[in-house]
């Protein structure tokens, strides 16, 4: 299970904060509704005994990225935050030019309470808008209305150097005019970066219940396909090109922390429900915590960690990894990293006919990169040039 290759991709800290002040129906992260007011003193304690769990068995890096998620972050006390800022900078060294990232709900920004994160060292937010429309907000179980993102998106921009948004497109009733003329109203109101997804329903959320039932209608892979090229039309011709099948931004202002993710790099993950990759001296590891976040709590002080997988990864599943997150990215892969990883080469026959089939392209020595109509069927592309 030796590793190469993964130093140059980056060094990532990711810190899960589980909580919501309510359960999106669309949504299948690790995210958790409370009716009492958290313990912070407490999480805040357990995350500190985590992370030195974790910087013990990752010594000598340098963290070139922070990233709060959850889960709502932006429920977290600015105190809060800023103590676990100082965890992280008291465990590892920080690069001079450290992304530190935090995710925000337009209900839970105030002013004050985004200077507060920005005294402690966040540089970068990331808004859960989702839609500018206030009937699509409600069917999405938002509990903002346009409005509020409008004024959250202004007071971010006036905070923090960096913003990103979210917005999700192809919704029920939705039409690819009526999202171009959305997603032009979004581009006026970015500063450099937007995540754009594609609805999709998760099995075992609300609406997989309701699709599943006949009363939730999505737009068939034809229309979804219009959906995303007009997405990449609109964004390229607004100099916020796709640099990751659902990110957009300006040169230079890509997503450090995710970018850790797709180049395959290594990450600690940190808190309820969180995942990581480490190198850890010759092997490669996976790691997960615990979901559950009380479990969670109580297993990290008992602990002092609250893994539930720990495990080495072979050669083959790194391979795939490298291939699963490397190719959702227009710069593509190097194919000699991905031998370096998996101890293979590519068979040069799939790449042939992957390549007469359009749905990869060549760009460089020994470098590839999926092409629009390929981004459409990627797990395929995947699949075909792993066996």
């Amino acid at each position: 299970m030796t590793v190469q290759g993964t130093s140059d991709a980056g060094f990532g800290i990711y810190i899960h904060w589980p909580f919501c002040a309510a359960k999106c129906p669309y949504c299948d992260f690790n995210s958790h509704v409370r009716h009492q007011p958290v313990d912070q003193e407490r999480f805040a304690a357990a995350f500190e005994r985590e992370l030195s769990y974790f910087a013990d068995l990752t010594r000598n890096k340098s963290v070139q990225s922070i990233f709060l998620g959850g889960g709502t972050p932006s429920l977290m006390d600015p105190a809060t935050v800023d103590r676990l800022l100082k965890a992280v900078s008291d465990r590892w060294s920080l690069d001079e030019n450290v992304e530190i990232t935090l995710e925000a709900n337009p209900t839970s920004v105030e002013a004050n309470r985004f200077k507060g994160y920005r005294a402690a060292g966040v540089n970068r937010v990331s808004l859960g808008v989702q839609s500018l429309h206030d009937t699509d907000l409600k069917l999405l179980g938002r509990l903002h209305d346009a409005a509020t993102a409008r004024s959250a998106i202004e007071i971010a921009r006036e905070t923090f150097p960096r913003l990103s948004f979210d917005l999700i497109y192809a919704r029920p009733g939705q039409t690819p005019s009526d999202w171009a003329l959305e997603l032009e109203q979004a581009i006026s109101l970015a500063a450099d970066h937007l995540s754009l997804y594609q609805l999709t329903i998760e099995e075992g959320t609300p609406f997989f219940a309701l699709h599943k039932a006949g009363k939730l209608k999505t737009p068939d892979p034809e229309l979804g396909a219009e959906f995303f090229e007009m997405t990449q039309e609109v964004t390229e011709q607004a100099g916020l090109p796709a640099y990751e099948v659902s990110n957009h931004a300006r040169p230079g202002a890509e997503c450090r922390h995710n970018l850790v993710y797709w180049r395959y790099g290594d990450y600690v993950g940190i808190g309820p429900g969180a995942h990581g990759r480490l190198t850890v001296g010759a092997n490669r590891m996976a790691t997960a915590t615990e979901r559950h976040p009380e479990t969670w709590l109580e297993n990290v002080e008992n602990l002092g960690q609250g893994l539930i997988e720990n495990a080495g990864l072979n050669e083959e599943e790194q391979g795939d990894e490298f291939l699963l997150m490397g190719l959702r990215l227009t710069e593509g892969i190097d194919l000699l990293r991905y031998r370096s990883f998996s101890h293979r080469s590519v068979d040069p026959r799939r790449i042939k006919a992957l390549l007469e089939h359009g749905m990869i392209e060549e760009i460089g020595e020994n470098r590839v990169r999926a092409t629009r109509e390929g981004f459409f069927v990627l797990d395929a592309v995947v699949a075909d040039l792993a066996a």
